[in-house]
This record gives C-alpha cells, structure tokens and sequence, in this order.
C-alpha cells in the first residue's frame, strides 16, 4: 500500500522489516515494524486507531518504532525497538477474530518481536492476542504477570519530572508547584496522582469530561481545556496524550520553562526540538523519561527467556533509578556543551545501540 515510498520515507530511517497484515475473514489491517534487533528481539506495544490513511499509519509505526529503539537503549534493556499498530475504530472494529490474526502474525515472526499493550489495546486485548503467541507480555495470566505497564510509566515520568525540576531551578521539591496535565487517561491519571500527593498545583485537560471530574475531585485539580491548556501559567507542561503536539504553533504558546511528559513522539518534526532549546525550555525527550512501561514489560519478558525465576519488583524500581540518572545525564550535558536534549539523547541513543558508548546502563 505505501510500497513505493518504503525506502525514501523519512521515518524509515534502516528499519530492518516492515510487515503489513491483512485478514479478510476478521477484517484485520495491521502493520508490525521492526527498527532494530541489535540489542535483542524488538519490543514494543500496538496502539489500535482510526488513522485517516495507510500512509499515516505507515508513518506512526515506524517513528513509534524507531522510538522504541532509542527508549530501550536509554533504559538499558537488551531489547530492539519494534512497535504495531492496528488500523480502525477501537470501538467497533475490535474483535477477538482480530485480535487471534493479529497474534498469529506475531507468532509468525518467531521472537523476534514482543507486544505488549498500548493506545485502545488493553490487559484483556492481549490476554486475547497471546491465545496465539508466546510473544506478548503485559499480561495478568502468565508465568510471570507483570500487569498493566501504565502504573510503572507514570512513576517513571513522575521522577523524571522531579530531575527536570532539579536541573532548572536546584530543587526536586514538587510542594506548590504548577503542572499543566495534557491527557488523564492511564499514564496521565497515575502521573496527576504522584504530583498530587506532593504537593503540585495541577491544571488538567482531556477530551474525557468524566475523568476530569473524577480526577479534579480527587486532586483539587483545576480544569482547562484541550486548546487552552497550552497557554497556561505553570512550571511543568506535561503532554501525556498523542504524538505530534509540539509543533510551531503550539510551542510558541507554552509558558513552562519545563517540558517533560509521557507522550509518545512529542515532537511533530525534530526541527522543533532546535525552538524549544532556542526558547530557553528544557525538554526531557519523551523516550528517555517515557520508559517505564518497557522496563516493566521486560521483567515479564525475562522470566519467559529464562532469564529470571519470577517478576521482580525491585528490579522494576532500579531500572527506573537507573533511567532516571540516564535523563539526567543527557540534561546536564545538553546545558553543558549548548545543544537540545533531544540531539544529545538520540546521540546517546545510537551509541548505545552502536556499542561505542560510554553510558552505563
């Protein structure tokens, strides 16, 4: 379907495959891509979505993909970086025959790749997928559950915070602090919670209007909207929704002096990184501080390689600290030597991946 433009996509960038999936009986049209297997088998989640084209959907996976790559490096997982998405209205085009095509086709690839759950795909949807594959984790029904990996995220994110708070203005201490909150929903909510708990003042925006509720009773939170929130006050602005929402218009609007949030491909191009640092706005590039979730995926992953006896909690905590030293390295050198974090953390990135670095992860 996108065939001819495969190789001369921008976000192609060396994926090693690139798999469509069609099946005609249950309607399933998916993509599984694989970015790099250097480091170990490609994990990463598949997000179900009623992407306008196949085009976009070809462009989501392989940036998601290529994401996963530079994250599992960041995080110090012997993983590669893969990602899958599922083409189609989560509400009325999933279907258990879907989900058992989508897992076969996963179980194709031999374990050389591992899904787990992420945007409209849930615990249940992959209990469902792993009726047909080994390759999946993030389950509550395996031999070693690690669950929902949204909880685990939303600490990552929150300590991340904390080190961009310490970084800019010398102190952690969260206590009356102002975080703008974009997107409450698994990651989003758990994160309002951590910060809430210490102390910040939150301003909250979803397209959700029951979660808000719930989520300003619980907090105190004060309720903005999608298009407003980025023309708030506050220390911390938090996108924790889609991709793409940092873009021209919208990063001349934002008054934090900090982003840091758990959306995936933040950036809507990389030129956008370049303004932020131009802005004097210090961003915790979104694979380093977003993960959380793999980390505790792997813990799965590991006890099905043979790698550990059972999920191991401490280990999850420790994976979490390491990664959260990791940003801080990349934010003390990006302010050291003048550059956009994200420049230094993609650098970080492929030398990890490469062999050739000196961060030890």
């Amino acid at each position: 379907m996108v065939s001819n433009h495969l190789f001369d996509s921008n976000s192609f960038d060396a994926h090693e495959r690139v798999i469509s999936v069609f099946d005609e009986k249950s309607g399933l049209k998916a993509i599984i891509a694989l970015h790099s297997t250097r480091l170990g088998p490609a994990a990463g989640g598949t997000r179900m979505y009623p992407y306008a084209t196949a085009e976009d959907a070809f462009r989501d996976v392989l940036r998601l993909s290529r994401g996963m790559s530079y994250k599992n490096a960041m995080a110090g997982l012997p993983l590669g970086g893969g990602k899958a998405v599922i083409i189609g209205d989560p509400k009325t085009d999933k279907s258990e025959a879907a989900l058992r095509a989508f897992g076969r086709a996963v179980n194709e690839l031999a374990g050389r790749y591992y899904t787990a759950e992420d945007m409209n795909i849930s615990v249940h949807d992959i209990e469902t997928i792993a009726q047909e594959t080994a390759y999946v984790a993030g389950r509550e029904n395996s031999p070693a559950p690690s669950g929902d990996p949204s909880p685990v995220t939303a600490r990552g994110i929150y300590l991340g915070i904390k080190t961009c708070l310490q970084q800019k203005f010398g102190s952690d201490d969260l206590a009356g602090r102002k975080i703008a909150v974009l997107g409450i929903g698994k990651v989003g909510g758990a994160l309002a919670r951590h910060l809430a708990a210490e102390g910040a003042e939150l301003i909250i925006a979803d397209t959700n209007l029951d979660v808000l509720a719930q989520m300003k009773h619980e907090t105190g939170a004060r309720v903005s909207t999608i298009g407003g929130i980025f023309d708030e006050e506050c220390d911390v602005f938090s996108p924790n929704a889609v991709g793409g929402i940092l873009d021209d218009m919208t990063v001349e609007r934002i008054k934090a002096p900090i982003i840091a949030g758990g959306a995936n491909n933040q950036l809507s191009v990389t030129a956008i990184g370049q303004r932020i640092h131009d802005r004097g706005i210090l961003y915790a590039p979104d694979y380093v501080i977003n993960g959380g979730g793999i980390i505790n995926v792997y813990a799965e992953i590991r006890v099905l390689q043979g790698k550990a006896e059972s999920y191991d909690k401490d280990w999850v905590e420790k994976k979490l600290q390491k990664m959260n030293a990791n940003l801080a390295h990349v934010l003390a050198r990006a302010e050291d030597e003048g550059r956009p974090t994200h420049d230094v953390a993609d650098e970080e990135a492929r030398a990890i991946i490469a062999g050739t670095s000196a961060l030890v992860v």
